[in-house]
């Protein structure tokens, strides 16, 4: 890759656009959280539950840092206030 598109690559994850694109990402992970607790109640295993509420901390942390990163960004959104 070249330096050009290297620092486009840098600045779309530091733009608006990319930002949404990643709190859909780690949003999609917690369907995978989803079907991981839902298992680990099923079979009764405990540690399994454990793996997948740290899981889930993991993606509310990461969506709450994006978060941020948009108000940082200044934007206009209704949904941010």
């Amino acid at each position: 890759m070249s330096t050009s598109a290297l620092s486009k690559a840098k600045g779309f994850k530091k733009s608006k656009t990319g930002t949404y694109l990643s709190i859909g990402t780690t949003a999609f992970g917690a369907i995978s959280v989803f079907k991981q607790v839902k298992k680990a109640r099923s079979e009764h295993d405990m540690l399994k539950l454990v793996d997948a509420a740290v899981s889930a901390a993991a993606i509310v942390t990461g969506l709450a840092i994006l978060y941020r990163e948009l108000k940082r960004l200044g934007d206009d959104d209704v949904l941010l206030g």
